[in-house]
């Protein structure tokens, strides 16, 4: 096998086996490194134990010109660090040549989000009279209610949901668990989908899965992003929505009605603060935004 395949293909297995990295991200590591591995191919660089500083830089150059956006180079830098320290690590080479190279700053963009009036809108247009009409209101009410990620969404069990004491388990990054409290509009939307819709929807009563499509399987994400879609479509929003949206709203909602930042970590299942962080920002703008609005001398 080729060498540095064989050494793409080691770390693909770390991140699966030892990382628990989803499928969604190893891919995009491993697409990155071979991306890395051609344009390697130009500088007549045959083997990644050979890769120094300045052919990473240079990498980073050839992607500005192709005028590739900031972030994407951002990622890709992202993936290469995470390998070559993996490598270091193992010994396959003395120093990581990517820990150095500086990363492109970002241009600074707030997460959208819906006002509340938007939501109720966005509540009132499910046609709650169909099977897949009560399972569409109860995942917008968990994903609004709690904040949880589609990927943690879908991956839910009916086991994983304790109704009577209102919190649900869901595994986020790297295998985290963590417990997220259910509302009474969440709860009261998921009973209704468990006892009226979910029994007429499934084909095998072994199926484990909390949300399923009409043929009775677990839902994907893209099936959650075709769904929310039509909820737009039906609310006459002008708005686009994703799931991540509906996670900056409840994020954004929740630190409005004066949650501590900290909460809204746990909650979200950030690792890190400077995650949550945003949020605050966000919650400025809209208070400014109001005061402009809504005093008499915030302007001239």
């Amino acid at each position: 096998m080729d060498q540095n395949q064989d050494l793409i293909d080691r770390f693909i297995r770390y991140l699966q086996l030892e990382k628990n990295a989803s499928a969604y991200t190893y891919r995009h590591y491993k697409r990155d490194i071979e991306d890395f591995i051609l344009f390697l191919r130009q500088l007549s660089v045959g083997h990644i134990p050979d890769v120094t500083y300045v052919h990473i830089r240079k990498y980073l150059s050839y992607l500005h010109q192709k005028e590739y956006a900031r972030r994407t180079v951002a990622r890709k830098l992202s993936s290469l660090r995470s390998f070559f320290r993996y490598l270091e690590r193992e010994g396959v080479i003395e120093a990581n040549p990517a820990k150095f190279v500086s990363a492109p700053k970002l241009e600074k963009k707030l997460p959208q989000f819906f006002f509340g009036p938007e939501m109720e809108q966005l509540f009132r247009s499910v046609d709650t009279s169909t099977p897949l009409g009560k399972r569409n209101l109860a995942i917008l009410e968990l994903l609004y209610g709690t904040g949880i990620r589609v990927s943690e969404l879908i991956g839910l069990d009916i086991k994983d949901l304790d109704l009577e004491l209102g919190v649900a388990l869901v595994f986020g990054k790297g295998a985290k668990e963590r417990y997220v409290p259910i509302g009474c509009y969440a709860r009261t939307a998921l009973m209704t989908y468990l006892n009226q819709a979910r029994p007429l929807l499934i084909k095998d009563a072994d199926e484990v899965a909390l949300f399923v499509n009409y043929r009775g399987e677990r839902l994907s994400t893209r099936s959650i992003r075709r769904i929310l879609n039509r909820m737009i479509t039906q609310s006459a929003l002008t708005q686009n929505i994703t799931p991540h949206k509906l996670r900056h709203t409840f994020a954004t909602h929740m630190l409005e009605g004066g949650a501590d930042l900290r909460t809204v970590q746990e909650l979200l299942g950030h690792a890190q603060i400077s995650s949550t962080q945003i949020y605050t920002h966000i919650s400025n703008e809209h208070l400014k935004s109001v005061y402009d609005k809504a005093h008499p001398r915030s302007r001239l």
